[in-house]
């Protein structure tokens, strides 16, 4: 168990680290995840001939995943002998460089402000660039729980399942959980191209986002309407195709006073995804309720590991 120390340090090295992505966001050339997608669709290419087969998928996401993780881990034991300010300060980077909060912000409400000018066109654009539907016909409904549809699920894909895989195994573990992610939303997908060889991905991403999910869906639910989050998330998650995103999503909804989900256009066809919460459909000034709730979810988080240091310090005076 780690003690109060332990726990103080790894608190202030989650805040700094959410505290530089808030201050800087990406960097705007050279970022490690963008090289990493070209390492992704170059094994892609390589692996995935003709038919895609699940082994050959497996072999693509190990080839992708485990040498960058292997050397985050080399490089931090390494940088822990020299010195503990330089691992803790390479802690840091590493979770600076797999946390997208300030990325969530920058993309999303840029749409909001498109449609509270009337500028449709330009939230069209917008919003295209972060969700995978059609956006080209869009009205602004559409375009609005398409937004706030984005910063829910992302707000757990590139913000809490980093922090709390930091928790657990410091900036290597959060590099390793955002690069499957990332490998999930490249190869998971269910089309004849991805579906044996992108199984592994979206199976290993499942695996390490199911608790962060649920995590994430706790969080939404407390700081927004408990007890529609609650209901929501009991009811409507399971018909939701993703494990982890129903959770997320549906609670998230339910806090928010918000029906998400329903038709949406991919690929020219309109798919009819399960409804998600209770209430009025999304409009401009909801993505701004959604992102605070997501940023108020990072507070909430940062918080409980301080108070969990101070307690944890605490017991062993009297220990």
């Amino acid at each position: 168990m780690l003690s109060g120390i332990d726990l103080a340090l790894l608190a202030l090295l989650m805040t700094a680290g959410v505290a530089i992505d808030r201050l800087l966001g990406e960097t705007p050339r050279w970022h490690p995840l963008v090289g990493f997608g070209r390492y992704a669709n170059l094994l892609e290419r390589i692996f995935n001939r003709s038919r895609g087969s699940y082994g050959r998928g497996a072999l693509a996401w190990t080839l992708a995943v485990l040498p960058p993780a292997a050397l985050s881990c080399w490089i931090t034991l390494l940088l822990a002998q020299r010195s503990l300010w330089l691992a803790a300060a390479w802690h840091v980077l590493l979770l600076y460089f797999c946390l997208g909060l300030r990325s969530l912000h920058d993309h999303a409400m840029p749409i909001a402000r498109a449609l509270q000018s009337g500028d449709l066109a330009a939230a069209r654009r917008l919003t295209g660039r972060i969700v995978s539907r059609d956006t080209g016909a869009s009205q602004e409904t559409d375009l609005a729980k398409a937004a706030v549809e984005s910063l829910l699920e992302n707000g757990n894909d590139a913000v809490f399942g980093t922090l709390f895989w930091f928790a657990v195994a410091g900036g290597p573990g959060a590099l390793l959980f955002r690069l499957s992610n990332t490998l999930d939303a490249m190869w998971g997908y269910r089309t004849p191209r991805f579906l044996a060889f992108g199984c592994a991905a979206a199976r290993i991403d499942d695996a390490l986002n199911w608790m962060p999910a649920r995590l994430t869906a706790w969080s939404y639910a407390l700081l927004g309407d408990w007890r529609q989050a609650r209901a929501c998330w009991r009811t409507q998650a399971p018909a939701w195709s993703s494990p982890n995103a129903g959770p997320v999503m549906s609670a998230g909804a339910g806090a928010l006073g918000l029906t998400l989900g329903g038709a949406a256009i991919y690929d020219g066809a309109v798919e009819q995804r399960p409804s998600l919460g209770i209430g009025r459909d999304a409009v401009a000034g909801d993505i701004a309720r959604a992102w605070k709730l997501v940023s108020r979810s990072v507070m909430l988080w940062l918080t409980v590991m301080l108070l969990a240091s101070c307690i944890a310090a605490f017991g062993g005076l009297y220990a």
